[in-house]
């Protein structure tokens, strides 16, 4: 639902509120608001400014009798950020909420006394009442009681193993797992999946997760989701500095995702007849990623001359500036071999990519730097010392990408630079997974 403030890129989406604006914002009657989210937005920003004061704006708000929809939002918010302050003071009036007609506070409640490990009998006992109740969000209450270990939830939520709602039994069956140690259950989670809505078959991600079916991680690889989920259980799953795990290899896993191929996908789309290419360019635009992986595999098989003048009207209209999107373009400019007289664009497309820090392209960075390797290996050779070093490099996927790019230019016989080899061979990435890859390109230097 939510991350730990330290690992979080987008916790400050308001940098020019400071402190104190922040909390006069919440000193003022919602009358005198110049907009009905400026309280939300207050709430929000306090994350950045940990320490007493923010911490008791935020209580002094959960105690505001204000009944407007503006308050309510803010309280939601507000909720949520003393959790990931860690204020355990905050607890009492956090559980008050569990009380609320708002089902959305409630859900943020239930959430926030796990992360606060909340051991107060009487919100444990709320919660487990609030299983009975399906208008609430019943999938974090279930969550948040496994977590915090309720064994007396266990009836209750084993009740939940055969609901209706993927994400409700999904989540029962790994509370159940991890409460009771039983996992009769948990191969079921495999089917979910593979389910046709994108959410359930995300939410069934971090049940695996949850219940750490690391038997499961294979289906995972196939499952038609954002890399972002797939990875997320690979660095939760994988245990530590193994090389092999369940017959898969941790190298050529880390390495399969990051190519991610919709070849090594096991799609729940599918096409009755053939679509024009325009229909199948606006797909990356969507939210479901089965269907983008789907129109990805599709376009991949037509002539790049043929489809750029479509490609590039989209990339300039939209795709530039809309992440999902990006990440899709960026994936087709690699799988297409020949692109004519409009390669020297692609690569530039490419490389620009691969510089762009914006957070929300984080993910189409490693898959650029993967595009111009099969595009213009030359080109990314003269940027690999610096996307090699974690002190100018941060991304560790782009570092990983980097070594893959490395590995393929050795075996073409390419030189990567004895300036390369001496400056990161030498020492350790603060990454598992690359400090792997990178001993494994080490290997390749027969002259190191």
């Amino acid at each position: 639902m939510n991350e730990p403030v330290s690992s979080s890129r987008f916790n400050n989406i308001h940098p020019g509120l400071d402190l104190e604006e922040s909390l006069r914002i919440l000193s003022l009657p919602v009358a005198e608001l110049e907009s009905s989210s400026d309280r939300y937005m207050a709430a929000a920003q306090l994350l950045n400014f940990p320490g007493w004061q923010s911490e008791q704006a935020l209580l002094q708000l959960l105690a505001d009798g204000d009944k407007t929809q503006a308050t309510q939002l803010a309280k939601r918010k507000a909720v949520e950020v003393l959790a990931r302050l860690g204020c355990r003071d905050a607890i009492q009036s956090i559980g008050k909420c569990l009380n609320s007609a708002d089902h959305y506070l409630v859900e943020n409640a239930a959430w926030a006394l796990h992360q606060l490990g909340c051991q107060d009998q009487g919100f444990i006992n709320q919660m487990v009442a609030l299983l009975a109740d399906r208008r609430q969000n019943r999938r974090v209450l279930i969550q948040s009681l496994a977590g915090l270990r309720v064994m007396q939830a266990l009836p209750e939520i084993s009740a939940l193993q055969n609901d209706d709602r993927p994400g409700v039994r999904g989540a029962a069956i790994a509370a159940v797992a991890t409460l009771s140690g039983s996992k009769d259950r948990i191969l079921s989670l495999g089917e979910q999946l593979f389910l046709p809505n994108q959410m359930d078959r995300q939410s069934a991600i971090q049940d695996v997760i949850d219940a750490g079916a690391i038997e499961l991680l294979e289906e995972i690889m196939r499952t038609p989701v954002s890399p972002v989920f797939r990875m997320r259980a690979v660095r939760l799953l994988w245990p530590e500095a193994q090389p092999l795990c369940n017959g898969l290899s941790l190298l050529d896993t880390l390495d399969s995702l990051l190519l991610d191929s919709p070849e090594c996908l096991q799609l729940v789309h599918s096409y009755g007849e053939k679509q024009e290419n325009l229909f199948l360019i606006n797909e990356f635009f969507g939210t479901d990623f089965s269907r983008c992986y789907l129109a990805l595999q599709t376009l991949a098989c037509e002539p790049g001359d043929r489809l750029w003048p479509l490609l590039e009207q989209r990339w300039l209209e939209e795709a530039h500036n809309d992440y999902g999107a990006h990440y899709f373009f960026i994936r087709l400019f690699a799988m297409i071999v020949d692109w004519g007289d409009e390669k020297a664009k692609v690569e530039n497309y490419c490389d620009d990519a691969i510089f762009n820090r914006r957070p929300q392209f984080t993910k189409s960075r490693p898959a650029a730097i993967l595009a111009l390797l099969s595009l213009q290996p030359e080109r990314l050779n003269s940027s690999l010392t610096q996307l090699l070093d974690p002190e100018l490099e941060a991304n560790w996927e782009c570092r990983y990408a980097s070594w893959m790019a490395a590995a393929q230019m050795i075996g073409m016989g390419m030189s990567i630079g004895t300036q390369l080899v001496h400056l990161h061979i030498k020492t350790n990435d603060p990454n598992a997974f690359v400090e792997s890859k990178k001993r494994q390109v080490a290997g390749l230097l027969t002259d190191f």
